[in-house]
């Protein structure tokens, strides 16, 4: 049986993902020790279309979070930098089903140009001000947002 599928958590929320989903949530700090966080725009036919997030998806049966997150932004960026190294995971749990936000250092900022699940703003790399105030964001990335943002500003 395909992971790829509609599930329902404990919580009552539906699901992209029957074992569960991962996103890549890329970083690169600037020269000025700002950082900058790599956002897809929503193509308008997928699941909250037309808002912001992070390329990810379904994970597979037995792949691991970090695993998935790389394929799946494989598969929506075309092309992911060369040279990332592993900062965290966050895991936003809802019972039964859980999305993994694996996040990794970038040592460059690439452009980045997405395939028929990217909106028509693309990619862009916006600092946490941005992403705060500017950006109509995917539910769920707006709701473990300032979480993240306060967890990755300590380290």
């Amino acid at each position: 049986m395909t992971a790829d599928g509609w599930t329902r958590c404990e919580l009552g929320h539906t699901h992209w993902g029957r074992v569960g989903a991962a996103g890549l949530l890329l970083v690169h700090t600037d020269d000025s020790g700002t950082p900058r966080f790599l956002l897809q725009h929503r193509a308008r036919i997928v699941q909250k279309g037309l808002t912001w997030g992070i390329p990810g998806g379904a994970l597979g049966h037995g792949e691991t979070p970090v695993a998935g997150a790389l394929r799946e932004a494989s598969e929506e960026m075309h092309h992911v930098p060369a040279g990332l190294t592993h900062r965290t995971v966050f895991v936003d749990d809802h019972g039964g089903w859980a999305y993994h936000t694996v996040v990794m250092d970038s040592p460059e900022m690439p452009a980045v140009t997405g395939g028929w699940e990217t909106g028509p703003d693309g990619y862009v790399w916006v600092t946490a001000d941005v992403i705060e105030r500017e950006k109509k964001l995917h539910p769920g990335f707006a709701g473990t947002w300032p979480a993240y943002a306060k967890a990755l500003s300590s380290t």
